[in-house]
């Protein structure tokens, strides 16, 4: 097997342990336990820098599954962090909705449809209830309606949901770096069009050449940082 493909399959035990750790997590992406997503509140597990208490949709049930694969006593629900509740849904309220984006920008799991002045609407299986939606929302048409009665945590959700929630989010990541990726390219494109305008220029006299230089000057500066802020996200992509 080529060495690239050893390094790719390779696993350190704290990134194996962070698997486990993942799969065990609701999925939710709510970012209640203070990290970006359920990945990285395993990883910060994995590595001992966070507590096993901090994730209100999994709730009691979530800590006890935790605690058995760490082999660490069990914990209440840090309250910090939220409290264990039925599982919610959100709902636009249609007629306020300004179509703004904000909360299908904040979706996690693009759980939310619409455009840009048109009315948007949450697809209810699809939901997380993670509340992501709710602050964005300049004229707060949505509500958190609860599905769940008398159901929390565990009891609210299915592994079937955190599964189909987890590669939703996935797909959703994958959508916004190829996004990022063709609007860097169209404008990376731009910036070297009107580079080889600016060098098609005559230049007559000292200040038309000194002119066209500072303008070269910060044409190159631009594409430069665009290359090295696309290397440092690779770089973090990989990390």
């Amino acid at each position: 097997m080529p060495e690239s493909d050893l390094s790719q399959n390779f696993q350190t035990p704290a990134s194996a342990l962070a698997d486990r750790l993942e799969d065990l997590l609701p999925q939710t992406q709510c970012t209640k336990c203070g990290y970006p997503d359920c990945r990285a509140y395993a990883e910060a597990m994995a590595a001992g820098e966070a507590a096993i208490n901090q994730c209100p949709p999994g709730g009691a049930e979530g800590i006890r599954r935790l605690a058995r694969l760490l082999d660490v006593p069990v914990l209440p629900l840090d309250p910090g962090h939220g409290v264990e509740r039925p599982r919610p849904v959100a709902v636009i309220d249609e007629a306020i909705c300004i179509g703004c984006t904000l909360c299908i920008q904040a979706c996690p799991v693009d759980a939310i449809v619409g455009a840009a002045k048109q009315m948007h609407t949450v697809v209810p299986s699809l939901c997380t209830g993670c509340d992501l939606c709710v602050a964005p929302c300049p004229v707060d048409c949505i509500a958190m309606v609860e599905v769940t009665p008398g159901r929390t945590g565990w009891d609210a959700w299915s592994q079937e949901q955190a599964d189909a929630a987890r590669a939703r989010h996935a797909a959703r990541g994958i959508r916004l770096q190829r996004e990022r990726d063709e609007n860097d390219a169209r404008l990376a494109a731009k910036a070297a069009a009107k580079l080889r305008e600016v060098e098609a220029q005559t230049a007559a006299t000292p200040d038309e050449f000194a002119e066209q230089q500072r303008k070269k000057a910060i044409i190159a500066a631009a594409i430069e940082r665009a290359r090295v802020k696309k290397e440092e996200m690779a770089a973090r992509s990989k990390a």
